[in-house]
């Protein structure tokens, strides 16, 4: 070899470990940020964009998600249990087999104040999504047994019910006590309350 000649070092590629897609679900809108783990296990938090919370919106979503993330690892898709904002569009990942986790709002609150984010917006809680889908293991969520739904309507139900009966009651009991008590008020009152 000649002196002074060095043969080039060899470019070594990183290997991707993970990939999530962490999103903030609001009633109207997905806000969502993207993350990737490499075999240093160096995190990275990319690309932020914002979506229709419909199903137009969900599949504009995957097609953007498919251009920035690469074809070798399966993404994951992070979000959190937002009352039922964010059902519709895991039923909708989970039927074109996407890797979808539901995580507890609790556990990313407290998961987001160990990074010290000063002022929690849309943008930075899709941040926050998404690394701890990296740095967590997080189980694949799979949708509930129709029993289970059933189950859990009948429980939102029952519980619109007896707050109803309760505030009725507080209702009934305080036109009893009033001094200008209508009697006509009453009887309707106990009318509503009997139908509980």
């Amino acid at each position: 070899m000649k002196k002074g000649y060095h043969l080039p070092k060899p470019y070594k590629i990183k290997v991707l470990l993970k990939q999530t897609v962490g999103i903030d679900v609001a009633q109207n809108e997905l806000v969502v940020s993207l993350g990737r783990m490499d075999e240093q296990i160096s995190i990275e938090v990319y690309g932020y964009k914002i979506f229709p919370n419909t199903k137009k919106g969900f599949s504009s979503l995957v097609a953007w998600v498919n251009k920035q993330t690469s074809t070798r690892t399966e993404v994951r898709y992070v979000m959190e249990a937002t009352g039922v904002y964010h059902e519709s569009l895991a039923y909708y990942l989970y039927s074109i087999r996407k890797q979808v986790s539901i995580v507890l709002p609790n556990k990313i609150s407290n998961y987001a104040k160990t990074l010290d984010i000063k002022t929690i917006t849309d943008k930075s809680a899709s941040q926050a999504i998404a690394r701890f889908g990296l740095e967590r293991q997080l189980e694949v969520w799979q949708p509930p047994l129709k029993i289970f739904n059933d189950l859990r309507q009948l429980c939102r139900e029952r519980e619109q019910l007896v707050h109803e009966r309760t505030m009725l009651k507080n209702q009934l009991h305080a036109e009893r006590k009033s001094a200008t008590s209508s009697e006509s008020s009453v009887n309707r009152t106990k009318k509503k309350n009997s139908s509980y």
